[in-house]
């Protein structure tokens, strides 16, 4: 438990030292006053939790200093821990109800999606699930080649088609190949494009339709990647995806890298989606199911 909280807080150890970095030199030094209240609003703003939450967290703060009495700024910093933790909520469990049960991973270019996918197999593997990747994404020369590069390190099979073939008939494809060979859960990776593209968004669609139609009730669930170091700006994307393909959860990406850990909040109250992993580094064993408390305690400050 001590080294996964370890862990939790060097990968959101940007996020704390960028938005906190003043606020933990004056923990338990002074009394409330009006500066802290300012210094406080600037942390969790730089944090990228966004001005309303920001706002909605002060205002319950000063509720609870008026009705508690509370006096120190270290009584602050608790109820700022209560406060954090109850906007998050837990993730939902993964289970394999389908057989095989079929996800798939959308999100826009760079955003580390393949990588994920990579994660995700070996994770599953690992819980003793057999496992197929789908190569649907058709359109860009490397994206094929990137993704059998992992899964020969795996042990993993990968359903693909020619360069520019129907990414829909690669999903398809490994629908029919997982069902053959008893696959537990095929993840499906596809062309990371950006929300604004309409012809791209409705191929997306279009890949979600055929997978119904290679098995009813198929895909089982949507999993959109977010690059955490974009902050809140990946929002909009996110509600583009939710509203084409009816993305079910979010993995956050890339999060060691990011100094706006605080989207975390904005992506569970604006898109009232659940996050399921984090990527905490580039290794293959790196992505870690979202654990909301150790978030909270990776994202204050130290005392």
């Amino acid at each position: 438990m001590a080294e996964m909280l370890s862990r939790w807080r060097a990968g959101l150890h940007k996020t704390s030292q960028t938005a906190f970095g003043r606020l933990a030199s004056i923990v338990g030094a002074s009394e409330i006053n009006s500066e802290v209240w300012d210094e406080l609003e600037m942390n969790l703003i730089q944090a990228d939790l966004g001005v309303e939450i920001a706002a909605e967290i002060l205002d319950d703060l000063r509720l609870l200093v008026r009705d508690q009495g509370l006096i120190h700024l270290e009584q602050v910093r608790e109820a700022l821990r209560s406060g954090l933790r109850c906007r998050l909520g837990s993730p939902p469990e993964i289970s394999w109800d389908a057989h095989p049960t079929v996800i798939l991973v959308v999100g826009i270019n760079g955003s580390g999606k393949t990588t994920t996918i990579a994660k995700l197999g070996k994770r599953f593997l690992a819980q003793g699930s057999s496992v197929l990747f789908g190569a649907a994404d058709t359109f860009r020369a490397a994206a094929v080649e990137q993704l059998q590069v992992w899964a020969n390190r795996l042990g993993i099979e990968v359903i693909e088609g020619a360069p520019e073939s129907d990414p829909g008939a690669v999903a398809y494809n490994t629908i029919q190949a997982g069902k053959a060979r008893k696959i537990d859960v095929i993840l499906i990776d596809t062309a990371g494009r950006l929300h604004t593209r309409f012809n791209l968004m409705e191929e997306l669609k279009k890949i979600y339709r055929v997978l119904d139609k290679a098995m009813p009730g198929a895909p089982h669930a949507v999993w959109l990647v977010l690059d955490a170091t974009v902050g809140q700006n990946a929002l909009q994307q996110a509600r583009a995806f939710r509203d084409a393909v009816g993305v079910t959860a979010v993995i956050l990406a890339k999060l060691d890298s990011s100094a706006r850990g605080g989207m975390a909040f904005a992506v569970q109250r604006d898109l009232g989606l659940p996050i399921l992993f984090v990527g905490l580094g580039e290794g293959l064993d790196d992505l870690h199911p979202f654990d909301p408390d150790a978030f909270v305690e990776g994202f204050l400050p130290q005392a």
